[in-house]
């Protein structure tokens, strides 16, 4: 709990999603071990080594307690509208997480753009 999903800055597909800090919000997430040499594409990937997104250490609830994880959070203005194309892979991922309906649903609902 703390966080929720929003979308900001601008990328060649709309809005880009991220996470602000919200007391009574939450988000739900699947968590991956990754090797460094994976954590090094995903800073790439995200272009953290760029300074688009950065690296936060959190602290998440499962269900089998506390644990801390990073996440990347935009370095951008909170605004814009996401693709669809954005806002269908969320959702699905969340779906395949096994988050409420109501969340899935709710992701599914946000305003979105045409994409690609």
């Amino acid at each position: 709990m703390g966080w929720r999903v929003t979308f900001g800055g601008e990328g060649w597909d709309g809005a880009l999603p991220t996470l602000v800090e919200e007391t009574e919000s939450q988000v739900f997430v699947a968590l991956y071990d990754v090797t460094s040499g994976d954590e090094n594409t995903l800073d790439q990937w995200e272009s953290a080594d760029t300074g688009l997104y950065r690296k936060v250490r959190v602290r998440v609830a499962t269900l089998d307690g506390e644990v801390t994880a990073w996440v990347y959070v935009l370095n951008d203005f909170e605004g814009g509208i996401p693709s669809a194309r954005t806002i269908g892979i969320l959702a699905d991922a969340a779906e395949v997480a096994g988050a409420p309906r109501d969340y899935v649903a709710e992701l599914r609902a946000r305003p979105c753009v045409s994409g690609w």
